[in-house]
């Protein structure tokens, strides 16, 4: 395939954004790499300029041997009907911050709380990033990667052994067919 729509709009992109990887993945799938500094920016001109209405999705990648996170936002064109992915990576530190796109995506507030709540990502400017599913949590976040889930099961509700009435019964059988 020739990818002549995804190109044409490649083209477009670094014209304004000079230093930015992009790679066509495959038809209607294009992944850009820009830095973290340009991506308000980008985000803005991918609203009012390049037909992007549609913020996808933000999600978050923990890249904990390089100490970073990285930060992937999905932009949908219903008129191109191409899916952009803006990649961008940031310090992991304990609680990083990172600019909110809210003020463009009203979705990006449910978006980035969602980061913030699992990987710790303080996204300034977003007046929403109370606890949501994590009520009652008291540990770091449970999505980087170097939360230890037995520790903190263990730390917040003590060491308990796991001997249901079943599994006893499955015992008794594994050892009835041993012996035959």
């Amino acid at each position: 395939m020739d990818y002549e729509r995804e190109n044409e709009f490649i083209k477009d992109i670094k014209s304004v954004f000079k230093e930015v990887v992009c790679t066509v993945k495959r038809e209607r799938r294009i992944e850009i790499e820009l830095p973290s500094e340009r991506l308000f920016e980008f985000a803005t001109r991918m609203q009012k300029n390049w037909d992007y209405p549609h913020l996808s999705a933000i999600s978050c990648v923990d890249w904990i041997k390089e100490n970073q996170f990285e930060l992937v936002y999905h932009f949908w064109s219903y008129n191109k009907k191409i899916l952009v992915s803006a990649k961008i990576r940031i310090p992991r530190e304990d609680e990083p911050h990172f600019e909110s796109i809210s003020s463009l995506w009203q979705p990006a507030k449910f978006f980035e709380r969602d980061i913030h709540e699992m990987f710790g990502v303080v996204f300034d400017g977003n007046d929403d990033l109370e606890k949501f599913i994590l009520t009652e949590w008291k540990g770091s976040p449970p999505m980087r990667k170097d939360f230890i889930t037995r520790k903190y099961s263990i730390e917040f509700y003590g060491e308990r052994k796991y001997n249901p009435e079943w599994m006893k019964e499955l015992k008794k059988l594994g050892d009835s067919n041993d012996k035959n």
